[in-house]
């Protein structure tokens, strides 16, 4: 059951950092929205879920990266930096 959930979690990551994507680039949603950068971070957090059991630290590193910019970019957003 538990290998299920992360598997789960990994395909929520997958999907959503596609869609967040697919959602800018067709002028949907905008790059400095916080639901864009929230979907980016959850979606980052679901694939590091997901790779760092497997031994898969490629895509683990490019997703913790991937997600500290969504963080600081959800930071700037709230606080108006």
């Amino acid at each position: 059951m538990k290998n299920r959930m992360i598997e789960i979690i990994g395909w929520y990551g997958t999907v959503v950092i596609i869609g967040a994507y697919a959602l800018s680039s067709f002028g949907i949603l905008n790059s400095s929205s916080i639901i864009y950068q929230i979907l980016n971070l959850t979606g980052a957090l679901g694939i590091v879920i997901v790779s760092w059991p497997k031994k898969a630290y490629q895509p683990a590193t490019l997703n913790v990266i991937w997600s500290l910019i969504a963080l600081l970019a959800i930071i700037k957003i709230i606080f108006r930096i």
